[in-house]
């Protein structure tokens, strides 16, 4: 059975708001026709196009109601735009009209996304109603997804994710008002064929469960590896049969026809190899100190090494939090000794290093790390905004790419809370 969706073409919008016909919304009916006032006039508006300003905004959605407020959320320091603003009514009536009419609407030719604003971070991360679709196809985009999983309830979230370019990853998220709706989505829909592409749609894990999903993943191929080149099939099979039973066991050959110190075992029951692994993994064997684990594809290994490198990423700079100044606005000149000359007398450096691109021209920027975070603390309170050849210097405790960007969560949190 194959769910075809056809994919809307909005039409553009100029420098302005397009002007969008907006029909009054009555307000849902409980059982006995016993209207319910709508829980919210406040609204988030996102994928905005970096341009948009507040009175673009003021101007489309005052079409739909008394607006009270519009903010488009900016970065504290160069103040573009973070993608997304909050729209404040009067009226919930209003809030849920100008919702139902500009969803998907164009705004310098980007279609917006309008939901309610929900400030409560607990349950925007806790993943109830909210579901997983993956290998969508790329002409899928918001409105699409959310005319397609609408059937199955209200939403209050849509989204297709994409790359820098705009151009879909083939995967989204929706969540939904009801629990109820969400189960009834995911067994209805998951394998569905949409614009001919099987799709797979379960339920939404925050990044945490699925680290430990995968790290208790259920396996029946062990890869064991720094064997003797003596060691043979049948000397596997020997050892790892104490575990359970194996139904396949083999040592990878070279081109020359020589052992390459690593082979596969396979058992019958995930136990077993479970077993195999935690008791085997470690021990010495022909005075070899065997590694055992369970057996990953290529992406699996890929992703295994990515977490380990953040996480030894994340230790290093947690290590050195506070000794490490990040500086930006130097003259294109300044050489890397001339950088460590400037910062010497404020302690003892154990690295410096001016930025360049890949034809070695400076790039303006670099880095100094002190042995302390006394001595870099006093080198940023003094050398920031300090005259170094006709220029301001810029200095600045470095930040890992994560806590820049809790950073900006934070600027657009206080955004939000200041409407």
């Amino acid at each position: 059975m194959a769910a075809q969706v056809a994919v809307a073409n909005g039409g553009g919008a100029g420098p302005a708001a397009a002007a969008v016909a907006v029909v009054p919304a009555p307000a849902p009916a409980a059982p006995g026709g016993v209207t319910q006032p709508l829980p919210t006039t406040s609204l988030y508006v996102g994928d905005l196009e970096a341009n948009v300003t507040d009175s673009q905004l003021y101007e489309l959605f005052s079409q739909a109601g008394q607006v009270v407020s519009v903010r488009v959320c900016r970065d504290v320091t160069s103040r573009r735009s973070l993608g997304y603003a909050y729209v404040n009514y009067s009226s919930p009536m209003d809030a849920a009209r100008a919702m139902e009419a500009l969803n998907f609407a164009p705004l310098n030719n980007k279609p917006i996304r309008v939901m309610y604003s929900n400030r409560d971070p607990s349950s925007r991360r806790s993943g109830s109603a909210n579901i997983f679709i993956k290998n969508l196809d790329k002409t899928i985009d918001n409105k699409t997804l959310h005319d397609t999983f609408s059937a199955f309830g209200a939403i209050l979230s849509c989204k297709v994710a994409m790359d820098d370019i705009g151009q879909s990853k083939g995967f989204g998220f929706v969540q939904y008002e009801k629990e109820e709706s969400a189960q009834s989505a995911m067994k209805s829909l998951n394998g569905m064929l949409i614009n001919d592409k099987p799709v797979y749609v379960g339920p939404f894990l925050r990044k945490q469960e699925r680290d430990n999903s995968f790290d208790k993943a259920k396996f029946n191929n062990v890869f064991v590896k720094n064997l003797s080149e003596s060691t043979t099939k049948d000397d596997l099979v020997k050892v790892f049969s104490e575990y359970g039973t194996i139904t396949s066991a083999v040592v990878m050959i070279g081109m020359d026809g020589k052992s390459r110190c690593f082979g596969f075992v396979n058992f019958e029951s995930p136990d077993d190899a479970a077993r195999a692994v935690e008791e085997l993994n470690g021990k010495k064997i022909n005075d070899k100190e065997w590694y055992v684990g369970r057996a990953q594809k290529k992406s699996e290994r890929e992703m295994d090494l990515k977490r380990r490198f953040e996480q030894s990423m994340k230790d290093a700079a947690d290590k050195y939090q506070g000794q490490n100044l990040y500086l930006k606005n130097l003259d294109d000149g300044i050489t890397d000794d001339q950088l460590r000359e400037l910062f010497s007398n404020f302690g003892k450096i154990t690295s410096c290093k001016i930025m360049r691109d890949q034809n070695g021209v400076s790039k303006g920027s670099g880095f100094v790390s002190f042995s302390t975070r006394e001595e870099a603390s006093q080198a940023l309170t003094e050398m920031n905004g300090k005259m170094i050849s006709g220029k301001p210097l810029y200095v600045a405790f470095a930040q890992r790419k994560e806590d820049r960007k809790a950073m900006l969560q934070l600027n657009s949190l206080r955004c939000a809370l200041y409407q």
